[in-house]
């Protein structure tokens, strides 16, 4: 999967307390962990931007061993939910929190992170091309997640690798959560190249993050729409990062205002700065801006990566052919993924996209072929960087306060929960805080005289957007 002995000179990664593994000690530490596995298993990777958990992925999937991406930020109930639908043989964990599975006897250990064995039988069967799966919905704690397979990732990371001209000369640090699509697919991308990774969980709003870039010349960074505008509050530009060459953004539109202040001080600074579109159903990315573009084309989210193709369509699923014509957008392309997953009744499931996914976006291009996302068709939108789905935000809190009658609808980086009253606001905006692992600015209440519905009973939700967003 990754050709660790091709790069086995280079160092791997380095993480902000100061280890460092080559290529070729991570191979062997790979060894060490798999050699308590069997092939073909399933585990369930509670996943943080440490090294236990950095070697764990690695080595699962180069020893086609399929683990499950899971948030460490999830409640002992979402977690307890999420293994009880998958039954993994085993799970990959921060020691810290192995006394939560105190029935699953341990049977190694890594840096900071267990491997447990659960009592679950491998009674199911793993469609053989199935690699990875991750979740689209932060740490909401869904049941579904995405199947991704080995052909996905390797011609993902391959176009990435082409596009940003990745090297083993190159050094990535980690901005971005290790089970969340984009951040992994840094990850995937400069492991290909045999490039490091520079590996912390602290975010750029601490100091140390910043000490650790500097101390080891990180050459990249990357961030979604919420990163930036931290960013720039920082005053990015005052800073001394001498090694910084390339600035990437997706994981959400990102405003005009911003891609313009960063387009200006790439420019200025001789880096290059790519805006860019993905979905984790795409494996991670699936356009990019290129840098010398991004004055140019203020607002869009460019071209398809190497290998991919983009189209729209109408209503009715014809093609449209005419610029500045809105349509949803197509992507065909190997990175397309599998299909959803529920549970472990899923994982025998083969190829159900055939290498083309409707997005749910809506799009249309210029006279140069480049494409604008207008909007979304569906009820998703993405906070911070992490897709949400408003339906399953909504029913979340039916579930949790039965009294409650609301209407959740929103924006990118914003959730509004509709409410007939304000008795339960207090209650509902911490509930949610704590559900999603968001900022509280992020999520709003507001009262409504009555919350529009059809003949059906079905919520007008479109109503509530037009008066309220």
């Amino acid at each position: 999967m990754w050709d660790l002995e091709r790069f086995k000179e280079n160092t791997a990664v380095i993480d902000d307390r100061g280890n460092a593994l080559s290529y070729a000690e991570l191979k062997a530490y790979e060894k060490a962990l798999c050699s308590h596995l069997k092939s073909r298993s399933l585990v369930m990777q509670f996943a943080r931007n440490t090294l236990g958990s950095f070697i764990g992925y690695i080595s699962f999937l180069d020893n086609k061993i399929v683990p499950i991406m899971v948030s460490t930020a999830l409640n002992p109930d979402q977690k307890t939910k999420l293994i009880n639908s998958y039954h993994p043989q085993y799970l990959w964990l921060p020691t810290e929190i192995r006394s939560e599975f105190a029935d699953c006897p341990e049977v190694f250990s890594l840096y900071d992170y267990s491997l447990l064995k659960t009592d679950y039988p491998s009674d199911y069967e793993l469609y053989p091309e199935l690699a990875l799966l991750l979740t689209t919905s932060g740490t909401t704690g869904s049941q579904k997640y995405v199947r991704q397979s080995y052909v996905n990732i390797s011609s993902n990371a391959e176009s990435i690798i082409s596009y940003l001209k990745i090297d083993y000369k190159e050094r990535a640090i980690t901005s971005l959560p290790m089970h969340y699509t984009f951040g992994l697919s840094v990850i995937n991308s400069h492991i290909k190249a045999g490039a490091t990774i520079l590996l912390t969980d602290k975010s750029i709003m601490q100091k140390e993050f910043w000490a650790f870039m500097k101390k080891y010349g990180a050459t990249s960074i990357s961030g979604v729409p919420y990163t930036y505008e931290m960013l720039k509050r920082l005053r990015m530009p005052t800073m001394e990062l001498p090694s910084l060459k390339t600035l990437t953004q997706a994981g959400g539109k990102l405003s005009v205002e911003l891609q313009k202040y960063f387009s200006e001080y790439a420019r200025d600074t001789d880096r290059l700065f790519y805006v860019m579109y993905g979905q984790c159903e795409a494996t991670s990315r699936m356009g990019y801006l290129p840098y010398d573009k991004s004055l140019d084309k203020l607002g869009s989210i460019g071209i398809p990566i190497p290998g991919g193709k983009y189209s729209l369509i109408d209503a009715e699923g014809r093609r449209i052919d005419k610029c500045h014509l809105e349509g949803e957008l197509v992507y065909e392309g190997a990175n397309v993924t599998l299909g959803y997953a529920h549970g472990y009744k899923d994982l025998y499931l083969g190829d159900e996209r055939h290498g083309r996914l409707c997005t749910g976006d809506l799009a249309y291009f210029d006279e140069d072929n480049y494409f604008y996302i207008t909007g979304r068709n569906n009820r998703f939108i993405k906070v911070f960087g992490n897709r949400v789905n408003l339906d399953e935000v909504q029913q979340n809190l039916k579930e949790m306060f039965s009294e409650l009658d609301c209407a959740v609808i929103g924006r990118d980086d914003l959730i509004m929960v509709c409410m007939l009253s304000d008795n339960l606001s207090y209650s509902v905006k911490t509930f949610l805080e704590e559900r999603l692992g968001l900022n509280h600015t992020a999520i709003q209440t507001r009262v409504v005289e009555r919350i529009p519905k059809n003949e059906a009973g079905k919520i007008l939700y479109h109503t509530l957007v037009n008066r309220l967003l």
